[in-house]
């Protein structure tokens, strides 16, 4: 079950179709992972795009027509029962488009360290999924229902709350990967995406940051476990 849930080697669960000079620069040695990277952040319609695997169909259609149907992009933004991500780029589309959207819809959030040897990135949706980029450019995906990790991810979702509401939408472009000893925090709300950066050792003190903190380490503690049993499985020890 946990081999289904989690690909802790390689890319994993995710189409990469771009040649590697195709893909967009970013903080991690290998193309293809900067490419998940960015893919977090749901703010890219044409990286989407761009590197879609497989059958054409909805929402997919809708979101990707060079001229959308913008009515059918707001049912798709506002239907709870699409996965985070594609709700997310439909509010991006419609924001695009000058449409009002609701605000502090919060979709996901993504918490980024600058370790000394590198950047780890644990990005948590609301629908349940969950993507971690380790420093060494192992990428673990958390997929469907039931989760073991629901509980963790909840604690994460549940945690970013009170920071969506106490501040609001960054308007410029999105900034590059945090600098050293630093975490950013990276919310995907209904309209747009909302951050909260600092030093390790202040935010972990700060009175609302710290609580997502906490919540995010206990999950990704969890997850890197329950991969490293996942790997121990396959590699001859199945129970």
């Amino acid at each position: 079950m946990i081999k289904r849930i989690i690909a802790a080697i390689g890319i994993g669960g995710a189409a990469v179709t771009s040649a590697a000079e195709d893909s967009p620069a970013g903080p991690y040695k290998d193309h293809s992972t900067n490419l998940i990277y960015h893919l977090l952040f749901c703010d890219k319609l044409k990286l989407f795009n761009a590197n879609h695997e497989g059958e054409l169909k909805d929402p997919w259609t809708a979101l990707f027509k060079e001229d959308p149907d913008l009515d059918a992009v707001a049912k798709i933004a506002n239907d709870k029962e699409q996965e985070s991500r594609v709700r997310l780029l439909a509010f991006g589309l419609l924001r695009s488009a000058k449409k009002s959207v609701p605000k502090k819809v919060l979709l996901g959030t993504i918490i980024e360290v600058r370790l000394p040897t590198g950047l780890d990135t644990l990005a948590v949706f609301a629908d349940g999924g969950a993507r971690y980029i380790n420093h060494s450019g192992k990428i673990a995906v958390v997929e469907g229902v039931p989760s073991p990790f629901q509980k963790e991810i909840d604690e994460v979702i549940k945690a970013s709350h009170p920071i969506v509401a106490a501040i609001g939408p960054w308007d410029k472009d999105r900034l590059p990967a945090p600098g050293k000893g630093n975490i950013r925090m990276t919310f995907l709300v209904s309209d747009g995406l909302y951050f909260g950066e600092g030093p390790m050792d202040v935010m972990q003190q700060e009175e609302m940051a710290a609580p997502l903190i906490q919540a995010a380490t206990t999950l990704l503690l969890k997850l890197v476990d329950k991969a490293t049993n996942s790997e121990q499985a396959v590699d001859g020890n199945p129970h």
